[in-house]
C-alpha cells in the first residue's frame, strides 16, 4: 500500500485522532525502524527503536471490523517487532472501547494516561491511555 492508500483507509477509520495525511504516512515510512503489516482491508504501522516497539496506528476498514482482522494485524506487529524489541507500547483514546477491549484481550495493560492528548471532533480533547505488553516469554 502506498501513502495515499494508507491515508484513505485511515480517513474511513478515524475521527479521534484526526486521520493522517498521505504526507505523514510517507514521512513515517521513511523513518528508521518503521514497518507496516496489512493490506487494503486494514493495516498496523509500527516502529521498533532502542529495544522498544510502538504501535503508531492500527486501522481497519469498517466492512472488515469484528472479524478478527485487527487481532491478526496485532499478531503480525508483535512478530515483526520481537527481533528488535522487548516491550511494545501504544496509545489509545480513552473512549475507544473496542480497541481497549482488543488490547486487553491481547495482554496489554494500562501504564499511564496522557490528559487531553487526542484531538476529537468539535475541538474536544480526549485522554490517551498508554498501554504496554512484554514481547518476551515469561522466564
Amino acid at each position: 500500500m502506498n501513502p495515499d492508500d494508507l491515508a484513505t483507509l485511515h480517513a474511513c477509520s478515524f475521527t479521534t485522532p484526526p486521520p493522517w495525511s498521505a504526507r505523514a504516512f510517507a514521512e513515517l515510512l521513511d523513518s528508521p525502524g518503521t514497518f507496516i503489516r496489512g493490506d487494503a482491508r486494514g493495516f498496523v504501522l509500527g516502529r521498533a527503536v532502542a529495544g522498544e516497539a510502538e504501535v503508531l496506528t492500527l486501522a481497519v476498514a469498517p466492512a472488515f471490523r469484528r472479524k478478527g482482522l485487527a487481532r491478526r494485524l496485532m499478531a503480525a506487529f508483535h512478530d515483526a517487532a520481537r527481533p528488535a524489541a522487548d516491550i511494545a507500547f501504544l496509545e489509545v483514546a480513552q473512549d475507544n472501547d473496542a480497541a481497549i477491549a482488543l488490547y486487553h484481550a491481547l495482554g496489554y495493560t494500562e501504564v499511564g494516561r496522557r490528559p487531553r492528548y487526542f484531538e476529537a471532533p468539535q475541538g474536544l480533547r480526549v485522554d490517551a491511555l498508554v498501554m504496554h505488553l512484554s514481547l518476551r516469554p515469561p522466564a
